[in-house]
């Protein structure tokens, strides 16, 4: 399983130790405001057994977030291909922090270093994002890492119930464009 490393995070595989702070993360309503709902904590543990058979399985998919100067567990980040039964296929990039990590570019700087991992060690050609229509701050990331939206790709999410969430965006960085530098 590969590990990623930046200036200031760990890009890892799930540990017990995790699931607390990762069920917390996910029953936030503030963290969660651009998901239907919620998860309760045996949601959030299968979730995370999940994203660590992934990790076994490929070497690469959903990775925890640790903040390497205090080891502390900040969210997760990685790469999965795009689920069945939506408009596009592809690999897509995606994180989530607790709230008490946001601000502090983590989220940027752990997305860069998926996405220079699917360029140069998985040789994909294209990396998506997707979010909720009104996620400004996941938006503003995408544009962070030098990713396009073509509003003509926006689309309604079929796995989200009909209603203001249902609205997605979709984001792309063709390998080649360069990541921009920085957080």
């Amino acid at each position: 399983m590969t590990e990623l490393r930046t200036d200031r995070l760990v890009l890892r595989g799930w540990r017990a130790s995790d699931l607390a702070p990762w069920a917390a993360l996910n029953a936030d309503p503030v963290v969660r405001a651009y998901f239907p709902g919620v998860l309760t904590r045996e949601q959030s543990e299968a979730s995370a057994a999940r994203f660590q058979a992934d990790l076994e399985r490929r070497g690469w998919g959903w990775w925890a977030v640790e903040v390497a100067s205090t080891g502390e567990f900040v969210g997760f980040t990685g790469l999965d291909p795009v689920e069945d039964g939506m408009p596009f296929t592809g690999v897509e990039a995606g994180w989530r922090l607790a709230r008490s990590a946001w601000g502090n570019g983590y989220a940027t700087e752990a997305a860069r270093a998926v996405v220079g991992f699917a360029f140069e060690e998985l040789a994909l050609r294209e990396v998506l994002a997707v979010t909720a229509a009104g996620n400004l701050r996941s938006q503003a990331v995408m544009r962070r890492l030098g990713m396009t939206r073509d509003p003509a790709d926006d689309f309604d999410d079929p796995s989200v119930p009909e209603g203001p969430l249902r609205r997605s965006v979709l984001y792309r960085l063709r390998s080649g464009a360069g990541l921009p530098a920085g957080r």
